[in-house]
C-alpha cells in the first residue's frame, strides 16, 4: 500500500511540473500527444525565396494545434544544403509560441540539395540526447521537397524507417512518384502528398490528423472533449484475466481533490464526466498487472468553455392556435429548459418544462392573430440560468388563399385570380417565378383578387404563388404551376397543382 501511494504521489508531482497549462480558447491545443517531430527543410539554392517562405508558413500552420514540452510534442528543423545543419535542438522550445517564432526566424542557407546527407544526419539527431530527442516516444519526419536531390536518398531513408520513424513527404515540384512513394512510409496515399506550393494549406488538416494518429496511438489520450467531459483512450495493455486499471484524475490547481476509478483489464476507453468547464485536469492511468510491469500513463486535458445556451431562438410552423419554439445549442451541462409565453400586451403567462436533452417544443391552445412573447431559460446543472426571448405571432383563422386559377389573355399574358382569404387582410403578394427570365413580385390591395402576368414566353412552365398579408405576418400562400402553350398551338392554358 505504501509503495502504491508513493507511486501515485510521484505521478502527480511529475505531472504538476511537466508543462505549463495550455492556453484557453474556443479551440484548445492538442495536449494529449507525445512525440518528436523533425522537419527536413529544403534550404538549398534550387528553392526560390518565395517557395521557402511558403513552406515556412506551412510548417507554422502544422504545429499550430500541438502543445510543446518534455511530456508533449517536441520539434526540430534540419536544413538540406551542401552540409546539413540543425536549426535548433528538439528540447529548446517548450511552448507553441516559441516554436512558431523559431520557424519565422529560420533563414535559407542556399547551397546544394544533398538530401541523402541530411537524412543520415537526421538519423543521428533523432536518437541523440544531445539533440534533445527522447527515447521511446514516436518519431515523425516531415520532408518538404521540390522533388530534386543531388545524392541518393533510398538507403538513409530506409534506415530511418527501420528504426521506427514515420516518414511523411510533401512534394511541391515534379518529383519522381515511384522514388518518393518508396521513400515515404506505407501506404503512400496517407504519407505522400503532391501539391503546388501555393496550395499547401489544402493538405494541412489532413497531414495534422495523420501525424496525430502516429503520436497518439501508443499512449493515453483524450478525445470528444466538451465543457463537462472527455473520453480517454489507451492501447490494449491488459485483459480481463491479467489485471485491472486504476484511473486517477484531478484539477491541476487542486491535486488534493483527486478522484479514482477502478476499471477491468478489458477496458481501452473510459468517459470522465461531471467536470468543470475551462479547467485543466491531470490524468494518470496505472495498469495493475499480475504478469508484467507497465509504467503509469499520464496526460493533461483542458475542458472547453461552457456553451452558452440558448444562443439562438427560432419560431416556426405557426398556425392560428400554435407555433413551434426551437433553440440551440443543447450542451450536456443543461438539466432542463423552461419556456415562458404570454400575449402582448398582457400580464398573463404560462410555463412549459422541457427536458435538457430536447431542443424544441410546440406551444398550443393559443389565440389566433396574436403576438406572444416567448422566453426560453436554460437551467444548468450548476444552478446557473440563461434566458433568451423572441416574439411569435399566430396566424389568422382560415388565413389561406383558395382557388387560384388562370385565364389566357393572349400576347404571352395570363390572368391569375383567387378567392379572398379570411380575416383582416392588408393586401396580397403575387410572385411569379418564370422558367426563363426574371421573377416578378406584385403587391395589391385587399380588395383586388386578380392580377395580369405578362411577358411569359410561349411553351414555358412558370410558378405562381399568392400570399395574404396580415398585420403581424404573412398568411399561408397558395402556389400553382402554369404552362403557356407553344406559339404554334391554339391559345389556351393548362395548370396543375403543386405536388
Amino acid at each position: 500500500m505504501l509503495a502504491e501511494a508513493a507511486l501515485a504521489l510521484g505521478v502527480w508531482l511529475q505531472l504538476a511540473a511537466g508543462q505549463e497549462a495550455p492556453g484557453r480558447g474556443a479551440q484548445p491545443s492538442i495536449s494529449n500527444a507525445e512525440g518528436d517531430i523533425l522537419f527536413l527543410l529544403d534550404s538549398s539554392g534550387s528553392v526560390s525565396y518565395y517557395e521557402f517562405s511558403k513552406v515556412k508558413e506551412f510548417m507554422w500552420d502544422l504545429v499550430q494545434p500541438f502543445s510543446f514540452g518534455p511530456r508533449d510534442v517536441q520539434t526540430s528543423i534540419i536544413h538540406i544544403s551542401t552540409t546539413p545543419t540543425m536549426e535548433f535542438p528538439f528540447d529548446r522550445y517548450q511552448s507553441r509560441d516559441g516554436v512558431q517564432q523559431a520557424i519565422r526566424d529560420t533563414r535559407q542557407l542556399m547551397g546544394d540539395t544533398n538530401t541523402g546527407q541530411a537524412l543520415s544526419y537526421a538519423k543521428e539527431k533523432f536518437f541523440s540526447n544531445e539533440a534533445g530527442a527522447r527515447p521511446e516516444v514516436p518519431k515523425v519526419l516531415v520532408w518538404v521537397t521540390d522533388g530534386f536531390s543531388t545524392d541518393d536518398i533510398s538507403e538513409p531513408m530506409q534506415l530511418l524507417k527501420d528504426m521506427g520513424v514515420t516518414v511523411f513527404i510533401v512534394s511541391t515540384g515534379r518529383g519522381n512518384y515511384l522514388e518518393l512513394s518508396a521513400a515515404a512510409s506505407q501506404p503512400p496515399e496517407k504519407h505522400l502528398h503532391f501539391v503546388d506550393v501555393d496550395d499547401l494549406p489544402i493538405i494541412t488538416k489532413e497531414l495534422q490528423d495523420a501525424m496525430l494518429d502516429v503520436i497518439q496511438a501508443n499512449r493515453l489520450h483524450a478525445v470528444d472533449i466538451t465543457s463537462s467531459s472527455f473520453r480517454l483512450m489507451w492501447p490494449e495493455l491488459l485483459s480481463q484475466e491479467t489485471g485491472y486499471y486504476s484511473l486517477e484524475y484531478a484539477p491541476t490547481n487542486n491535486l488534493a481533490g483527486k478522484r479514482t476509478t477502478q476499471l477491468s483489464g478489458a477496458h481501452t476507453s473510459f468517459t470522465v464526466s461531471n467536470l468543470t468547464p475551462e479547467t485543466t485536469y491531470e490524468v494518470a492511468l496505472v495498469p495493475e498487472s499480475n504478469v508484467h510491469y507497465f509504467p503509469p500513463q499520464t496526460t493533461r486535458v483542458t475542458t472547453l468553455a461552457e456553451e452558452i445556451t440558448p444562443a439562438q431562438l427560432l419560431i416556426s410552423e405557426s398556425s392560428p392556435h400554435s407555433f413551434q419554439v426551437s433553440w440551440a445549442p443543447t450542451p450536456d451541462s443543461v438539466a432542463a429548459y423552461q419556456v415562458l409565453y404570454g400575449p402582448l400586451p398582457g400580464a398573463s403567462a404560462q410555463l412549459l418544462e422541457v427536458d435538457g436533452k430536447r431542443n424544441s417544443t410546440v406551444v398550443e391552445n393559443l389565440a389566433p392573430n396574436t403576438t406572444y412573447l416567448v422566453t426560453v431559460t436554460a437551467i444548468y446543472r450548476s444552478g446557473k440560468e440563461k434566458s433568451l426571448s423572441a416574439k411569435a405571432c399566430t396566424q389568422e383563422e382560415g388565413s389561406k388563399v383558395r382557388h387560384l386559377r388562370f385565364e389566357d389573355m393572349g400576347s404571352n399574358t395570363l390572368k391569375a385570380s383567387w378567392d379572398a382569404a379570411d380575416g383582416k387582410v392588408l393586401g396580397y403578394r403575387v410572385r411569379c417565378r418564370r422558367q426563363t427570365g426574371p421573377s416578378s413580385l406584385i403587391s395589391v390591395s385587399p380588395q383586388i383578387h386578380s392580377v395580369l402576368l405578362t411577358d411569359l414566353p410561349s411553351g414555358t412552365t412558370n410558378k405562381v404563388c399568392v400570399k395574404p398579408m396580415y398585420k403581424n405576418q404573412a398568411g399561408k400562400g397558395l402556389c400553382r404551376m402554369v404552362r403557356t402553350q407553344p406559339a404554334t398551338e391554339a391559345r389556351g392554358y393548362r395548370h396543375r397543382q403543386r405536388a
